[in-house]
């Protein structure tokens, strides 16, 4: 680190990506400096990405994006300011000026992925605390013919305690969600909550509920001036909260342009929560939980109807949305899925998009053997190639597979092949977890084994395939 040339590295990125006058607001993130430019056209990629110290380049959601590594970003953001004299802003005044750059498609993914990005970790450590339940409570596992809790009467009391631990963000979820949902919108986070609160009060119907209440005729309602309301909670659910979040927001705007500065703080939260509370009730709730069942529906068919196809399709798909950074809004339909765990035992998605990245994975690390010269590539195939098999595949997509290209044609055969195998096999998650080889905590434990071999199999493909690909390459790299 201390080797490199900082104040050269930002003139030669700020040269790169077409001068000072390019540039219209720069941050950056523990790994990544971010930039919005004027023309992305004036780019030069290849250039950028044979400078000292950077390990790819991508453009994703308006933001040009240099990998640069925990350090070093630091330094040369700091000289990047010096140099080209904009101020500073931070991640989330960067994402309003690039999310201008897109329109209202590319915007709507762009929420949602903004939304679960900061639950992710809640969702990932109930994922695996949940994992470490199964693991308690699975038959057989351990002990044949019974559960480790049946076999040792002494862990039931922790069992039972990791189970509440694992389910708090699950069971909580839509304040979560309304937190960050109202945050991206420009409401009051706060707020949010309380929406999500609302929605999930113990005084409704539980959500799980709703369907049998249909059937039975017992669906309690209120009626208020003569029209009937459903008295029912959005438990496990998220377009509902989203779509509170996105009115409560808009409401809050709505309000502050009429009411008083010293009036703001009483009456704007009041007529904001008494508002979108009652709205959502009566129509977003109802609305967006049947566009939540299409959703779920659709990949359930996507799945159990075209079984090993679906899940190739799904294979090759995710790691295309990962280059635009959309995949984290597939977390939506994910979670829809999650909350009917009870009929669907489990949701298939988690295993394919394992698989994916365990691809990724195994391609940078055939990179790092091919490349025999190249101690730049091979370092930062050897790191990215470990990073993805952890679920971590953005150093691998963008620093190595997409800037040699036949290394990611390979990884989304090898993406294919596995996640055909865990469709047909029918793995299934019980919970959100690290989408890779620590992964396996949170698979049913009967289809734990099917899982590793997947795991493998899109591996043992993509490394393959990579290998393949290089040899038939015309354009022989000269420094393999």
């Amino acid at each position: 680190m201390s080797k490199l040339d900082i104040k050269q590295i930002a003139k030669q990125i700020i040269e790169a990506i077409g001068g000072e006058s390019n540039i219209v607001s720069a941050a950056h993130c523990a790994t990544r400096l971010r930039i919005v430019l004027k023309d992305d056209s004036l780019v030069q990629t290849e250039v950028i990405e044979q400078i000292d110290g950077v390990k790819g380049s991508f453009n994703n959601g308006g933001q040009f994006q240099i990998i640069l590594g925990t350090g070093l970003v630091n330094q040369v953001y700091q000289e990047f300011v010096a140099q080209t004299n904009i101020s500073e802003v931070d991640k989330e005044e960067l994402k309003e000026i690039a999310s201008s750059k897109l329109n209202v498609g590319q915007r709507v993914l762009k929420a949602l992925a903004d939304i679960f990005v900061p639950i992710l970790p809640a969702l990932v450590a109930s994922g695996l605390l949940m994992g470490l339940n199964n693991l308690l409570t699975a038959e057989g596992l351990f002990v044949s013919g019974k559960t480790l809790i049946e076999a040792y009467p002494q862990f039931a009391d922790l069992a039972d305690m990791i189970n509440i631990f694992a389910n708090a963000a699950f069971v909580f979820l839509p304040v979560l969600i309304g937190f960050y949902a109202a945050k991206i919108f420009g409401g009051t986070p706060v707020l949010g909550a309380v929406i999500g609160a609302i929605m999930i009060h113990p005084d409704l119907l539980n959500g799980y509920g709703y369907g049998q209440a249909v059937l039975d005729n017992t669906l309690p309602v209120w009626t208020v001036f003569g029209f009937e309301i459903a008295k029912v909670g959005y438990q496990g659910t998220v377009l509902p909260v989203i779509g509170a979040a996105f009115v409560l927001a808009k409401t809050e705007k709505v309000l502050r342009k009429f009411i008083p500065m010293m009036l703001d703080n009483i009456v704007t939260p009041l007529i904001a929560v008494l508002f979108t509370a009652s709205f959502t009730f009566i129509a977003i709730g109802p609305i967006m939980r049947v566009v939540g069942d299409w959703m779920t529906n659709g990949v359930m068919w996507l799945f159990f109807e075209l079984g090993p196809i679906g899940g190739a399709i799904y294979g090759v798909v995710y790691p295309l949305l990962v280059i635009t950074g959309m995949h984290h809004s597939l977390v939506t339909s994910e979670m829809q899925i999650l909350a009917n765990i009870e009929t669907l035992g489990g949701s298939p998605t988690f295993a394919v998009v394992a698989a994916s990245n365990v691809a990724q994975g195994a391609a940078a690390l055939a990179v790092f053997f091919l490349y025999k010269k190249d101690v730049k590539m091979k370092a930062i195939a050897s790191a990215a190639g470990v990073s993805a098999l952890l679920g971590i595949t953005e150093p691998a997509v963008f620093g190595v597979n997409l800037k040699l290209k036949y290394p990611f044609v390979a990884a989304l055969i090898g993406s294919a092949v596995g996640a055909a195998y865990a469709t047909w096999m029918e793995v299934l998650s019980l919970s959100q977890g690290p989408a890779g080889l620590p992964g396996v905590i949170v698979i049913r434990p009967q289809s734990m084994v099917q899982y590793l071999v997947s795991m493998a199999i899109g591996f043992i493909v993509a490394f393959a395939m990579t290998i393949l690909f290089a040899k038939m390459s015309r354009e022989k790299n000269p420094l393999a």
